[in-house]
């Protein structure tokens, strides 16, 4: 896990499009002694929605951290209608990773938390199947068998969800769970909980999406990751990607292509979800750069 030297304010921010918003926001940076760090912004023009990313180093700030978010408000969001979040670099997120029997996804994840990659803490996984039991212990991490059926499905959320609550989860990582969650869940958790699937929804649907695809014989095949929503993978997408297939490829290599893409485009988004690089708004993504 990197070591955070310097500690600094990330806001992302959103509101209806107008003159002054940018300096608004640098002034009271500057005027409270900050400096800023990155700043991207990005304006929708069919919409009229501004979006911005701005983040800035704390070492001689004014403000005291904990204060920030009530200035903010005071002086800036409530005058120009604001909708924004506060966070702060030295924040460690503790994310939690749901896996059923495909294990690619979660030996990735796992890979790179222990190479320190990501400055996140993993402390549960939640898996429907005792399959990975051994590989989440090994890393040191807890693991907990939820068996999921149609009967007991309700019962069986309620208790996933007091496990989060207990381990104090940020988010959640869906790392090739297959089951549906309930709207209940999506929204203790909104735009917190990330998904990937391969993208030949809705072309191929169903459990052999690779074998549809090679007696299609496709040229391309995807991966796609998402914020999860009521509406079974329709969420705002935060990251996709296409590798090409030939002729000669069997059904076996698209699998070992699909899956290979499939881990690469999810740790690109939770990449982005750490970072405070995405903004959601209206089933879409703004990914800042």
């Amino acid at each position: 896990m990197k070591t955070l030297t310097n500690r600094s304010a990330i806001l992302l921010i959103y509101c209806n499009d107008q003159k002054g918003l940018v300096a608004s926001i640098t002034e009271f940076i500057a005027k409270n002694n900050g400096n800023i760090l990155s700043l991207d912004q990005h304006v929708d023009s069919e919409q009229k929605i501004f979006f911005m990313r701005i983040e800035w180093d704390l070492e001689n700030f004014i403000i005291p951290p904990e204060k920030i978010g009530e200035f903010f408000k005071v002086l800036i969001a409530d005058r120009l209608k604001m909708k924004w979040k506060l966070y702060f670099s030295d924040e460690i997120p503790k994310m939690a990773l749901f896996v059923s029997k495909q294990g690619h996804c979660l030996s990735d994840i796992i890979a790179r938390y222990q190479a320190g990659e990501w400055n996140v803490h993993i402390p549960l996984v939640i898996s429907n199947h005792e399959t990975f039991a051994d590989v989440a212990e090994q890393a040191g991490i807890d693991f907990h068998y939820t068996p999921v059926t149609k009967e007991n499905k309700t019962e069986q959320e309620k208790k996933q969800l007091l496990l989060l609550k207990n381990y104090d989860i940020d988010f959640v990582v869906l790392a090739r769970y297959m089951q549906i969650l309930s709207s209940d869940f999506v929204k203790t958790y909104q735009n917190r909980i990330i998904n990937i699937h391969h993208s030949f929804l809705p072309a191929f649907p169903g459990a052999k999406p690779y074998h549809s695809a090679y007696q299609r014989g496709v040229k391309v095949i995807g991966a796609t990751s998402h914020y999860v929503t009521k509406d079974l993978d329709a969420g705002p997408i935060i990251e996709q990607d296409v590798v090409r297939i030939r002729h000669t490829d069997s059904v076996e290599d698209l699998v070992r292509k699909g899956r290979d893409l499939e881990k690469i485009v999810l740790a690109r988004a939770i990449w982005f979800h750490l970072q405070r690089k995405i903004l959601a708004y209206a089933n879409r993504t703004v990914i800042f750069n």
